[in-house]
């Protein structure tokens, strides 16, 4: 091409050729000035939607206009193959830089800090880049950084994963959203397996070029492109060297988050990340240390002192940073939300003061996750209207502070005191009293977390700022009308549901477009189908319609998306819509116990066992004594294979709820998969009589055992649950589970198609240990592809 011309541009030299097309020297003829032009590959010419979209982008591309990132001039096309025209650099990639081995920290961090400019403009227009890596990186001859190539990556074609290190598929109108691109080894998971990607992907691409900036070497390896998929999926990375200041760690871990929900949310939340790392002051001054130390020797000696003084500051040796400069550890926070207190001397407004008790554990839960981690409502209650010492209640749930207060109403405003007090040395950092109108109760909580934040020298983001200055109004009837229901459907009993869905309805009639008053409907008519009050045809339906509903109202709401992401999980079956709604709810709402652990179940259900365990464990350490958590721990170590770690889990919940149904089904499960002997069948005729209401079958039991051992056992069990599935409830799943410990494959496959007939919430746990006898036969694995649930 040299010679020629592309419009105005007359090709001077080749540059370079890479995914993206061959890149060449120009000289621009108008303005005369020196350009890059990158030719793209000729495919293009023959999609014409893929012309369109890639100007659209280009254009898009064009209009960021920020130091960080590479300026596009023009773009046009030659004789049908498109290009694109930018500025010309000079220096060196990213990547060139790193083949000569990691970066001193000052270097990495002043880098880090560019790029994370440049992400934060794109982001901040909604462009996500898909494909940041070091040679997508360009370092200057003058000391600037350049974010190369911006919402291009999705226009590359097709290329093995096993061949190249560029994983895409060519994207259309109708197949785009699913499909997976950008460079292996800094693909988020989410992009890994083909998810839709945000900025969030972004994030973790940047956290893979920071860490291997850091250590020389990517936090993500394998011998092919699909080892390196597979350790993105599953795997830590390597711990960063010593020499790494552990706030700079910190970021690195959070932007390496596998969940989307746990990195930072955006490019400026890495930006101010970074930004507080350099004004700590050692890491910018290391630089002009040494040039100080070899343009004058004599100073070694006292510039080592210097330097340990620095380094005590950096890595906050003794805690001497925060003595100094006021700042706060990496080390994140814990703190627990006691009850507030009823003032008002009238049982029946204790619905008001549980209910800002609830709200301000949400408000502080996700008000800065990263660095703030809040115990969640069952652990807490237990210290309502008792004189438990702060030192005990710290000590009992592993918190640094709590926030006691009281809420009283009058008329139709309401008065909250707060104090924030460190469990320590029980000293008040922080008290005052709020009072307002009852319909500026959420801008009210929003004050009280914004001063504890602040007692706490939690140093907010802007999005959190603009979170907590979002609060709402809302109509006073429809709010006490909500709180009354949300008092009650946790009790579970048929009537409290029935009062509980009254108080929903009526707080919609008060306000038509109340969303949680939505969601708090789908999780009544959840709670009737799990309790069998209500038939599956009617619940789910309900449910089903109130859920979408709070969501279409209100999509910030966590309650709404634990409710879809539920119905999708076990009563639609549609698995991978399940995971973003979990994900999209734990986000909204890191402090949800109940969120965690439900999503850790989904988890397991899917064979992501690891991160299971990790979700479980994150819900355990907000809610330690709330034994439906533990329960769920139990199931997941189950299907972990992890029996002895499982019957501990039991054990521990049966001394917590001795009559625990998750537990005394399961306990004789974790039995059962380990020994298959009397003990497994005398705990499997404890669950019978106890839990599941049929104290007949020990009989039966006692029988099959003497006829034929702990198979013979589970036959009668199993015949006998099958005659009351007969004769309607849903144990069809459990009758497949019976069928197979006595070895009855045929009789096991058949209960399994019942089950998905008749849309047994309980069918996909098909990892459970009992079904392990069928994982071989093809119609379990064509029922598990049905499902959509992965059994490698």
């Amino acid at each position: 091409m040299m010679g020629t011309c592309l419009g105005p541009y007359e090709i001077v030299s080749r540059l370079g050729a890479g995914g993206m097309g061959e890149v060449w020297r120009a000289r621009d003829t108008r303005l005369g000035r020196d350009v890059a032009i990158k030719v793209l590959p000729g495919e293009f010419a023959s999609d014409p939607e893929r012309l369109k979209r890639f100007e659209r982008e280009a254009k898009a591309t064009a209009s960021l206009s920020h130091p960080n990132i590479l300026d596009v001039h023009d773009v046009g096309t030659h004789e049908g193959v498109p290009y694109l025209v930018e500025e010309l650099l000079e220096g060196e990639s990213l990547k060139e830089r790193l083949e000569r081995g990691a970066l001193p920290v000052p270097e990495a961090v002043r880098i880090a800090c560019e790029v994370a400019k440049g992400l934060s403009a794109a982001h901040g227009k909604g462009i996500v880049h898909r494909d940041l890596k070091p040679g997508n990186v360009f370092l200057t001859a003058d000391g600037r950084v350049k974010v190369l190539d911006f919402g291009l990556a999705k226009l590359v074609g097709t290329v093995p994963l096993g061949e190249a290190e560029t994983l895409t598929q060519a994207p259309t109108a109708t197949t785009e959203f699913g499909s997976v691109m950008g460079t292996v080894a800094y693909m988020a998971p989410e992009q890994a397996r083909g998810m839709p990607v945000d900025l969030r992907t972004d994030v973790f691409a940047f956290g893979v070029v920071l860490y291997e900036m850091l250590v020389g070497e990517r936090p993500f390896r394998g011998a092919t492109g699909t080892d390196v998929v597979a350790a993105i999926l599953k795997e830590e990375p390597a711990p960063l060297p010593a020499s790494v200041p552990p706030e700079l760690a910190a970021v690195v871990t959070r932007c390496l988050a596998k969940e989307p929900g746990e990195r930072y949310q955006h490019g400026g939340e890495v930006e101010a990340a970074l930004q507080g790392i350099q004004a700590l002051g050692p890491v910018s001054l290391w630089p002009s240390l040494t040039r100080s130390l070899r343009r004058h020797p004599w100073l070694v000696a006292a510039n080592a002192v210097v330097a340990l003084v620095l380094l005590a500051l950096l890595l906050d040796v003794g805690g001497v940073r925060r003595q100094l400069l006021g700042g706060s550890s990496s080390r994140v926070i814990r703190m627990a939300v006691l009850p507030f207190a009823n003032l008002s001397g009238d049982p029946q407004q204790e619905y008001l003061s549980d209910g800002v008790t609830q709200e301000m554990i949400a408000q502080l839960g996700r008000l800065h996750p990263g660095s703030l981690s809040v115990i969640a409502r069952t652990s807490v209650m237990r210290y309502k209207r008792t004189d438990t010492p702060i030192d005990k209640i710290g000590r009992e749930l592993g918190v640094d502070y709590v926030l006691e207060g009281s809420a009283q109403r009058e008329a139709g405003r309401i008065r909250i005191s707060a104090e924030l007090i460190q469990v320590r040395d029980q000293t008040q950092l922080w008290a005052d009293v709020y009072e307002r109108e009852l319909s500026g109760i959420f801008a009210l909580q929003s004050d009280v977390a914004q001063k504890v934040a602040g007692a706490l020298a939690l140093k907010l983001l802007p999005a959190e700022k603009a979170q907590l200055a979002s609060a709402r109004t809302v109509n006073p009837e429809a709010y006490e009308a909500y709180l009354k229901g949300s008092q009650a459907w946790i009790k579970m009993t048929k009537g409290d549901l029935d009062t509980a869905e009254g108080y929903f309805n009526l707080a919609i009639q008060k306000e038509p477009g109340y969303a949680a008053a939505y969601a708090g409907l789908a999780t009544v008519w959840g709670c009737r189908n799990q309790m069998g009050y209500a038939r599956q045809a009617e619940a789910v339906p309900r449910m089903k319609q109130a859920a979408l509903k709070a969501v279409s109202l209100d999509d910030t709401l966590a309650e709404a998306h634990v409710a879809v992401a539920g119905l999708k999980t076990w009563h639609d079956w549609d698995l991978p819509a399940a995971g973003p709604e979990w994900e999209r709810a734990v986000e909204l709402n890191p402090s949800s116990a109940d969120s965690l652990a439900m999503y850790s179940h989904y988890l397991a259900i899917m064979g992501r066992t690891d991160q299971a365990i990790a979700r479980i464990d994150r819900a355990l350490s907000l809610d330690p004594f709330d034994v439906t958590v533990h329960s769920f721990r139990g199931v997941v170590l189950i299907m972990a294979h992890r029996y002895d770690d499982a019957l501990a889990e039991y054990h521990k919940v049966q001394e917590m709820e001795p009559a625990n149904p998750v537990s005394a089904d399961q306990l004789w499960g974790v039995l059962a998969a380990t020994e298959k002997g009397k003990r497994a069948a005398d705990a499997a005729k404890e669950y019978f009589a106890t839990v599941a209401g049929f104290p007949e079958f020990g009989a039966l039991m006692d029988q099959g055992f003497a006829e034929g051992g702990f198979p013979g056992a589970m036959r009668r069990a199993a015949g006998a649950l099958a005659a009351r599935a007969a004769n309607g409830g849903r144990w069809a799943t459990g009758v497949a589970a019976l069928y197979a410990y006595a070895g009855d494959k045929g009789l096991a496959l058949d209960w399994l198609e019942r089950a998905y007939e008749e849309r047994d919430p309980n069918l996909p746990y098909l990892r459970l240990p009992e079904l392990d006898s069928l994982r071989d036969e093809p119609r379990f694995q064509a029922l598990a592809h049905r499902l959509g649930i992965p059994l490698s």
